[in-house]
């Protein structure tokens, strides 16, 4: 058997994590003395939290921890594939490699195959979904492996941040880099390539910004075929609900609302709304 390993800022909904038979290594947020596991924190109080106690710091999960994971694993004679958010945005995959090589010196035929999904949020979990489904199949490791592969190539990532001060406070604003400084009225609609947080369009109104985003979902529905739609939101239910209405009239295509939890949401900050989706054709080489 394959088990599939990932991380909580996938964001996968607990029905899609028992129903896949996929396990969950959550990452941590500081606030001083305090530390809280993400997939413990219900996120309207943490954004409460937030405002009251500033900006918290996160972190990825302990070593042991992947190692118990790993081991839990290989103990039974299965084999492990892990999917972790962007290798340029946190340590997680790092400390799964260190966890990894541990695990395989006192398991010399362990079988643990690690992946960057170079996103995060339900571009991450999208690739995640991929290899436990494959998995399920019964294909092979190397199958698994390219599902997730094929998967990046299908899926993109598109959000438009209320403001820019908790990307610059958290250092994950990767090539978006250059918007800070004069930015005045302009808002920036974001994406994720190759594993970083870069530009799509600068604009100068949000509401301009989202009209964009559902007009970029629409070319690629004519092109490639939209399979299914994520609207992402950090503690912005009411504007994640009109979009998915705006947007269920566009393109016909399975659409749900998933909301961001702390780990990604302290770096993009509240407010903040965005799409998630895969197509059927690939969408980059």
């Amino acid at each position: 058997m394959i088990k599939v390993i990932t991380d909580s800022t996938s964001y996968l909904e607990k029905q899609t994590v028992k129903d896949l038979d996929i396990e969950i290594l959550s990452l941590k947020v500081e606030f001083q003395q305090d530390t809280y596991r993400e997939v413990e924190l219900e996120n309207k109080a943490f954004y409460r939290m937030m405002e009251e106690r500033g900006i918290p710091k996160s972190s990825q999960p302990a070593v042991g921890e992947f190692i118990e994971a790993f081991e839990s694993v290989v103990k039974e004679g299965n084999q492990v594939l892990g999917v972790f958010l962007s290798g340029k945005m946190s340590g997680t995959l790092s400390t799964a490699v260190m966890a990894k090589d541990m695990v395989v010196k006192d398991h010399p035929d362990a079988v643990i195959e690690l992946m960057d999904s170079e996103s995060n949020c339900m571009q991450l979990g999208f690739a995640a979904e991929a290899a436990a489904k494959a998995a399920k199949e019964g294909r092979s490791l190397q199958e698994v492996i390219q599902a997730v592969e094929d998967m990046k190539k299908r899926s993109r990532f598109l959000f438009v941040p209320d403001s820019l001060k908790y990307l610059k406070a958290g250092g994950r604003i990767g090539k978006a880099n250059a918007l800070i400084g004069g930015l005045l009225s302009i808002i920036p609609i974001l994406t994720v390539e190759n594993g970083e947080t870069s530009i799509y369009k600068k604009v100068r109104r949000k509401k301009k910004a989202v009209n964009e985003m559902i007009e970029k979902l629409r070319a690629e529905h004519r092109e490639h075929t939209v399979k299914e739609i994520i609207i992402h939101h950090i503690d912005a239910f009411k504007e994640a609900e009109a979009l998915a209405k705006r947007i269920q009239k566009e393109v016909e295509a399975p659409t749900r609302i998933m909301d961001i939890g702390p780990v990604i949401g302290l770096h993009v900050g509240p407010g903040a709304i965005g799409i998630a989706y895969y197509t059927e054709k690939e969408l980059r080489d």
